[in-house]
């Protein structure tokens, strides 16, 4: 593969918008593909190309003029990457990577069966019917997925009885950009909290693994994230770790690997989603580690050494921002920096609107309680809270 300059991103949400920044750095091109002009990356990025991701033609056109391709999202097709592959298009993480965060099913099948690891009880149901015997075999609530297009809690079920099994079959819809989507019943597990790792590869095996993060998700959408999780005994914090390094080598993965876990209550984890690209569990490298996920993904993608991971201080809180005050955000920043002149603030430049991601605040220091308290904080100004 000749060498990399020029990085086609597909997608255009906020995750490409932060690689671009970490590229500045790199001294790296970026070509991006977005789906419309006016989304998060399209409004800092040079060389965009509007269009759909989903369209062969428009995909192999945009590729032709970039040295590798990644992604901002999982939603491409996978055949149509396949095709690109063949075509000799490099494609990071590549398609036998990617397709297990594309399909859940896929993904299960290789984790939980050929790897022996860590998954909850799930089975393939094909019917409403499917699912009334999985929950009274294994017990009620039983959460159902589909095998693909999810995110943010979309095509995620919690079904507690009998009569909510005909809702996925309903509400799924019969294919994700082009592929078939199946419906997967899981075990509904009692976890007491949600843990994340994230872990980058480079194309000759070198890999590292950032801190250990826990999460808290509201509705399936992640609102904050604690590094190094609070509580994790050495031993934990090694073996969630090596999880996320041993997943990126079995599954060849080149760039990001975010593996998202649920922790029950005897410490024990077991896997629920991973993606390949940048994840929101990761934005508080950007300004808590010495290298951001966004760089390593570069870096990664673009066959160059890795940085180190480590981070700057003992404690780092992440808190998104979802909604707002208003659409002055830079009257609003005003505000949180002269409270708290060592907040870091990110925005996506995106538009008001309830409930969306329109950034993150990132708060680190010495002392867990106080960093998350003056995250949360900033964050509940900026999303319109009374400031008594």
């Amino acid at each position: 593969m000749r060498a990399v300059r020029t990085i086609g991103i597909i997608g255009g949400g906020q995750l490409a918008r932060m690689m671009y920044e970490a590229a500045i750095g790199l001294d790296l091109s970026v070509r991006l593909l977005a789906e419309g002009p006016d989304v998060s990356a399209a409004r800092v990025v040079r060389d965009v190309t509007v269009g759909d991701y989903t369209d062969r033609a428009t995909v192999e056109a945009f590729a032709a003029n970039c040295d590798v391709i990644t992604f901002d999202h999982e939603h491409v097709p996978t055949a149509l990457l396949a095709g690109l592959e063949a075509s000799g298009v490099g494609v990071r993480p590549g398609t036998q990577a990617l397709v297990h965060a594309q399909d859940k099913y896929l993904m299960r099948s290789r984790l939980g069966g050929e790897l022996g690891l860590p998954c909850p009880t799930w089975r393939v149901c094909g019917s409403p019917d499917a699912l009334r015997d999985f929950g009274a075999e294994i017990g009620w609530p039983i959460i159902a997925k589909a095998s693909r297009g999810g995110y943010d809690g979309h095509g995620v079920w919690r079904l507690d009885g009998p009569g909510d099994a005909e809702r996925p079959f309903r509400e799924s819809g019969a294919a994700s950009a082009g592929e078939p989507i199946v419906i997967l019943g899981e075990e509904y597990i009692d976890f007491t909290r949600e843990l994340s790792v994230i872990v980058a590869r480079a194309p000759d095996g070198q890999a590292l693994s950032y801190p250990v993060s826990e999460t808290i998700q509201d509705d399936g959408v992640c609102i904050e994230t604690t590094t190094p999780a609070p509580g994790l005994t050495a031993a934990q914090r090694s073996g969630i770790e090596d999880l996320g390094l041993r997943i990126a080598d079995a599954l060849d993965v080149v760039g990001l690997l975010a593996v998202e876990l649920m922790e029950r209550p005897d410490g024990r984890v077991v896997i629920n989603e991973l993606a390949m690209r940048p994840h929101n569990t990761g934005h508080w490298t950007i300004d808590g580690a010495v290298t951001s996920q966004f760089e390593n993904h570069l870096r990664a993608v673009a066959g160059l050494p890795l940085g180190s991971t480590a981070a700057r201080a003992p404690w780092c809180t992440m808190r998104n921002v979802l909604g707002g005050r208003s659409d002055d955000v830079v009257g609003d920043f005003a505000h949180v920096a002269a409270a708290d002149p060592g907040l870091r603030v990110q925005f996506y430049g995106k538009s008001l609107r309830p409930g969306r991601k329109r950034g993150h605040v990132t708060v680190y220091g010495d002392d867990c309680g106080q960093v998350q308290a003056r995250a949360r904080a900033a964050a509940a100004y900026l999303m319109g809270a009374d400031d008594d």
